[in-house]
């Protein structure tokens, strides 16, 4: 037997490292509307048996035929179940009638009948009202405890706490587990967040993660924010070709494999441009690539591709696009990282990073995120490519924010040049990791097949 108790939600039980510890008592926290009930259910359904089942006690604050409504609406939710595997009883008569002498009188008959392997109380905070003094309650809580770690059951208090009530009540150094569902605002947008608060015994990735709730329950998605590995690991030493043949000569022969590479300019100066070059050239090396974009839809973007010989309709290039609306950061990473993997992703561009800084609201955060993204990106032996739009049209004074080129490894900058009445596109490399390379001014021009480098260009100041 498993010493884990697993959620039927893989990215939550990596959050838990493995999941919650059995016959332990679990706080799950958060002010109404946060998912806790749907939380819970998801532990009950996918743990209860028959030999085991669940006892799921109800006070004043849910009555259990509301639990049992809305819980039908969720697709892990077996109506099958009730009676056999999951047991629901209604405590807010008794705690009415007897209080809290009369709730744990009740609890001991159910745990002699039924022999439940969990036990749920919802709401637990509610069960304060019904004390006459903090004593009191200290004093339920230990024969509570008691009772459940006797018959080596997993219990689940449910509660309106917020975090701060949490730590200050008694029930947080009576619990094993403490996991805490929010919400946190950012400007205009709001952000679910799962954020665990104690974990006895065990360790689990800090910070607050993302989640959503759906008919599917609650989908959680791990805050990206990995340590440094220090494992060996081998990467190709054949160089990546950047579909523009000039561009390959002045960075020796392309991209080194793995390599995270930072195009950057002002807008309409051509850096999606770049970025399909490396893409759709990949493909044609049997390489294959992933657009991830915020700024077109696919309709957009295949008027765009069509318009210089490429089509989305090639199977070496599968396309991510999302709305910058409502971005959850770690749910889209993690999207990404499953399509890399399904279509074995060699290449990926994603455009832009100014879309991902917005979903953050946090710069710090976004280069802990990006760093993690770009190693990860580099064991697998992808190649990442990102476009950031700078706000100066001439003259740039700063290559990007938040340290972005300095986690890169080659560094693209394209920009406008004025020459009398005319604007000129430039292309200098800046930066390339690991190669040698002059860091000279190209005029180029944008025709009908693609990004067209030219000759050297001689800038006055």
């Amino acid at each position: 037997m498993s010493d884990r108790l697993k959620s039927g939600h893989d990215r939550l039980d990596r959050i838990l490292d493995g999941g919650l510890p059995v016959n332990a008592i679990n706080l799950i926290i958060g002010v109404p509307g946060s998912g806790k009930t749907i939380l819970t259910q998801q532990y009950v359904f996918n743990n209860a048996t028959a030999e085991r089942p669940a006892l799921y006690l109800t006070t004043v604050s849910e009555p259990f035929d509301k639990i049992i409504r809305y819980g039908q609406s969720l697709d892990f939710f077996d109506v099958g179940a009730i009676g056999d595997r999951v047991i629901y009883e209604d405590l807010g008569r008794t705690l009415q009638d007897s209080g809290l002498e009369g709730v744990l009188a009740a609890i001991d008959g159910f745990l002699k009948e039924i022999k439940p392997g969990l036990v749920v109380i919802d709401s637990f905070k509610a069960l304060h009202a019904f004390s006459n003094d903090e004593g009191e309650f200290r004093r339920f809580l230990h024969e509570l405890a008691g009772r459940l770690t006797a018959t080596a059951a997993s219990s689940f208090w449910v509660g309106e706490y917020t975090r701060e009530q949490a730590q200050l009540a008694a029930e947080f150094a009576v619990a094993d587990a403490i996991i805490s569902l929010s919400t946190k605002r950012s400007g205009e947008r709001e952000l679910r967040v799962l954020q665990v608060l104690k974990l006895r015994g065990s360790n689990f990735a800090s910070g607050e993660h993302a989640y959503r709730i759906s008919k599917a329950g609650l989908d959680v998605f791990p805050r990206l924010a990995d340590n440094q590995d220090r494992s060996v690991y081998g990467l190709d030493e054949e160089r990546q070709s950047t579909g523009i043949p000039a561009l390959d000569q002045i960075l020796t022969d392309g991209y080194w494999p793995g390599a995270a590479t930072l195009v950057c300019g002002p807008s309409g100066v051509g850096k999606t441009l770049m970025g399909l070059h490396f893409i759709f050239h990949g493909a044609t090396l049997g390489q294959p690539g992933v657009i991830a974009t915020f700024q077109e839809n696919e309709t957009q973007l295949g008027r765009i591709v069509k318009s210089f010989g490429w089509n989305l309709d090639d199977p070496g290039v599968h396309l991510l696009s999302r709305s910058p609306v409502d971005l959850y950061l770690d749910e889209w990473v993690y999207e990404l990282l499953d399509l890399i993997d399904r279509v074995g992703a060699k290449r990926v561009m994603i455009d832009s990073l100014a879309d991902l800084m917005l979903g953050t609201g946090d710069p710090q955060r976004f280069r802990e995120w990006m760093y993690s993204l770009i190693q990860r990106c580099t064991r697998m032996g992808v190649s990442l490519m990102m476009t950031m739009e700078v706000p100066e049209l001439f003259e740039l004074r700063r290559v990007s924010e938040n340290g972005m080129s300095h986690l890169s490894d080659n560094v693209v900058l394209l920009q406008y040049i004025q020459e009398g009445s005319q604007l000129t596109r430039a292309l200098t490399v800046l930066k390339t990791r690991a190669s040698d390379h002059t860091p000279t001014v190209y005029r180029y021009e944008i025709g009908k097949g693609g990004l067209l480098l030219g000759e050297k260009m001689a800038i006055d100041r």
